[in-house]
């Protein structure tokens, strides 16, 4: 068994459906510091670098601990979860006929070393997004979107945000579970 160090839900669904046995446990990690340290580093190294900080926040001696996370980039600026329901609203006015470019990455370590990593991306075309329909969609979706970077729950309403998606389904989701299960099987924690 596992630790995935993160309580999200989506990331906790994809194991399970894959049949992963895992144990949750929210990592303890300062993202925006970690963030800040990195400077103007490229998307994919700051979620590659989180996703190993919160691998490593959970020491395990014997089981290996799944770090995750995800970022946006659209127009070259970069996109946190939004603060509060405003936040959400201007998040998806700047995204709406823009492509966003959601970089998720995955870790693994053991014994306080991380192990493999590997970092994925999408490119999500958003379609041109109405007043209307923002409001609509908040008032669907409003709070559990707040969890997310991106504004969006692709299993959900989310979908109808894009017009098209270029990558991987679970990079969308926000890990990139191909990978992590290869990895597992390498690592002796799946069958081969």
């Amino acid at each position: 068994m596992i630790v995935l160090a993160s309580k999200s839900a989506s990331r906790k669904a994809m194991l399970s459906d894959a049949g992963v046995a895992f144990e949750a446990i929210s990592a303890d990690v300062d993202e925006r510091a970690i963030e800040q340290s990195l400077g103007g580093a490229p998307a994919s190294e700051i979620a590659l670098a989180l996703a190993q900080a919160k691998a490593l926040a959970i020491i395990e001696l014997e089981r290996l601990v799944l770090g995750s996370d995800s970022l946006v980039v659209v127009n070259g600026r970069r996109f946190d979860k939004p603060r509060d329901r405003e936040n959400a609203a201007d998040h998806l006015r700047f995204f709406s006929g823009k492509v966003m470019h959601l970089h998720s990455a995955a870790a693994l370590a053991r014994g306080g070393a991380i192990v493999w990593s590997h970092a994925g991306v999408a490119q999500l075309h958003v379609r041109e997004l109405s007043e209307q329909f923002i409001e609509a969609y908040l008032d669907a979706e409003w709070p559990e979107v707040g969890y997310c970077v991106g504004v969006f729950r692709i299993e959900a309403m989310g979908v109808q945000l894009f017009d098209k998606i270029e990558g991987g389904h679970f990079t969308v989701l926000g890990m990139p579970l191909l990978p992590v299960l290869g990895a597992l099987r390498d690592l002796g924690e799946l069958p081969k």
